[in-house]
C-alpha cells in the first residue's frame, strides 16, 4: 500500500504519494484533503503533532542536537495553550504563562493555524497512521549525503542525489502541480520516505516516549 509525505506550503500542503519507487506530487488544499487521499497506509507530515503543556518537547531538543549546525531548522513546537488564539501578542502571553517565562517565536506562531487544523482533524483518540516527521532528519540522518542548506544549489543537488536511489524523484518533479516549489516537493518526498520506513517498522524516532494531553505522541520520526 502507498504512503504519503506532506510538507506545508503557503497555507496549503504538498503531498508526495509513494508506491514502491513511484512518487506522485499533489497540491492539497487543507488537512481534510490530506487525510482523504485514498489507500494510504501511513501519512508522514512535517508539522508538530504532540504538544507539551508546559515546555519544550524532548523530541525537539533531541532533533536539534542530532542535526548539529542544521538544528535551527527545527522550530520548538508551541505549547498547547497557544492553539486558543490567532493573535500573536496573546499567543506570546499564553506561552509565557504556560512555560513560566518562555515566549513564542514569530516562526513558530506562523505554524499555529496549521497545527490547530491538524490537531482538530486527528480526533480523539488520534489517527495512529499520521506521524510527525522532519525532512532534515531524513536527508541528513537517514538518506545521508546532505550537508548544505536546501535553498542553495549545492543543497538542492545533494537532496536530489540522496533521493534518486530510493524514489523516482525526477519523474515526480517533471509532473509536479504548477507553482509547487522544488524545495517543498523534495521535502515532501523525504517525508514520504520516512513514512515508508514507519510503515515497514524500521523507522527511527526521537522523543522520550511521552504523549500529550490529547494522547498524541511527542516524537519525530524518519
Amino acid at each position: 500500500m502507498a504512503v504519503l509525505g506532506v510538507d506545508g506550503w503557503r497555507g496549503r500542503w504538498v503531498g508526495a504519494l509513494l508506491d514502491g519507487r513511484s512518487v506522485r506530487l499533489l497540491d492539497l488544499a487543507d488537512v481534510p484533503a490530506v487525510l482523504a487521499v485514498p489507500d494510504v497506509e501511513v501519512v508522514g507530515i512535517d508539522m508538530p503533532i504532540g504538544l507539551s503543556d508546559d515546555g519544550v518537547r524532548a523530541c525537539d531538543r533531541q532533533a536539534r542536537a542530532l542535526l548539529g549546525s542544521a538544528g535551527s531548522s527545527v522550530f520548538p513546537a508551541p505549547v498547547r495553550a497557544v492553539l486558543a488564539t490567532d493573535d500573536y501578542a496573546e499567543a506570546r502571553r499564553l506561552s509565557v504563562a504556560a512555560t513560566g517565562g518562555v515566549s513564542l517565536s514569530a516562526q513558530a506562531f506562523q505554524l499555529v493555524r496549521s497545527i490547530r487544523a491538524l490537531d482538530d482533524a486527528l480526533g480523539d483518540p488520534p489517527l495512529e497512521r499520521v506521524v510527525e516527521v522532519h525532512p532534515e532528519l531524513a536527508f541528513r540522518r537517514g538518506l545521508g549525503g546532505v550537508t548544505d542548506p536546501k535553498v542553495t544549489a549545492r543543497g538542492l543537488a545533494q537532496r536530489l542525489a540522496a533521493l534518486r536511489p530510493v524514489v523516482d524523484v525526477d519523474a515526480a518533479l517533471l509532473t509536479a502541480p504548477p507553482r509547487v516549489p522544488a524545495v517543498d516537493a523534495l521535502d515532501a518526498c523525504a517525508a514520504a520516505w520516512s513514512a515508508r520506513r514507519v510503515a515497514d517498522g524500521v523507522g527511527e524516532c526521537v522523543g522520550d516516549g511521552a504523549t500529550d494531553s490529547r494522547a498524541r505522541p511527542m516524537r519525530i520520526c524518519w
